[in-house]
């Protein structure tokens, strides 16, 4: 296959509007594995992560967002200074494959798979991201939940690129979680993020590995938002109702997924495990 390095953005741009059949290759953490394996062969390679304007991440206090290139590695979204604004982002930053994966796979590998088990997509999903894709004709910004259309599926035309996505930066607590076969360097058998918006007095819950793509339980969050005490930021209620409201939102979180049986896990199980996910995720958020 043919091997292309572009010299700039409106390089690489050109090359893919001139052949659209071009794979666009970062870190190459999940289409190498796939490559290797012989289940895709693409015709021919656009390399972009050496592309300036991929790169890196920037926060807007003034607009109250932040930016992340297409090419920010899960090792960079380590920082401090990266996790202090995007907390739960880190934590599934974190979880992701070896120290070495983690320096070689980026945001935009995650959302060009789009795997409905990739770490950062559930992240993405409760804080609303907005994706900006870019071709020689312009650019247009897509809702992440009008991105992601299906299992490996995206909107994302085959001559655009992903420069990055744009993130609200809440205040509130949020977190992340996943299980899978073992404690580390593992594929999600189910995950879960929980974001809370304080000032707009929301909880966020998206589940990983369990529809199609990753899944928002919009019902549980309307639901549990009701039964907040805002002004002391707890559950409302007693220690015991607390722990009572947890469990139920974990419920009813787990009741909105559509999981499968396949090779990694049964329908039952990710249905079982994302609901203790999002019962412990709410917990961590209003302690009793």
């Amino acid at each position: 296959m043919s091997v292309l390095v572009p010299a700039s953005l409106d390089d690489a741009l050109a090359r893919l509007a001139a052949d659209p059949t071009l794979q666009p290759l970062a870190g190459g953490t999940d289409l190498m594995v796939e490559v290797n394996m012989g289940h895709r062969r693409p015709p021919g390679i656009l390399v972009i992560d050496r592309l300036p304007e991929l790169r890196g991440w920037r926060h807007d206090a003034g607009t109250g967002t932040a930016w992340l290139g297409a090419g920010l590695t899960y090792g960079e979204m380590a920082a401090p200074a990266f996790a202090a604004l995007l907390p739960a982002l880190t934590e599934a930053a974190r979880t992701v494959g070896s120290p070495q994966i983690r320096n070689a796979g980026t945001i935009g590998g995650n959302l060009g798979t789009a795997s409905p088990a990739g770490d950062g997509l559930p992240v993405l999903s409760a804080l609303d991201a907005v994706v900006t894709l870019a071709s020689t004709t312009g650019t247009r910004d897509l809702s992440i939940h009008d991105y992601l259309v299906g299992v490996k599926r995206t909107a994302r035309r085959p001559d655009e690129l992903i420069l990055g996505v744009t993130v609200p930066v809440l205040t509130g607590w949020q977190g992340y979680a996943k299980v899978g076969v073992r404690n580390a360097m593992v594929i999600a058998t189910t995950s879960a993020c929980l974001a809370v918006d304080a000032v707009g007095r929301s909880v966020r819950v998206s589940m990983g590995a369990v529809a199609p793509t990753v899944l928002r339980a919009r019902e549980a969050e309307a639901w549990v938002a009701g039964r907040i005490d805002w002004a002391t930021g707890r559950l409302a209620g007693e220690a015991d109702g607390a722990l009572a409201t947890a469990a139920e939102f974990g419920r009813r979180a787990a009741a909105e997924a559509r999981p499968i049986d396949d090779h990694r896990s049964t329908a039952a199980y990710r249905r079982h495990a994302v609901g203790v996910l999002a019962t412990r995720l709410l917990r961590r958020a209003f302690p009793a």
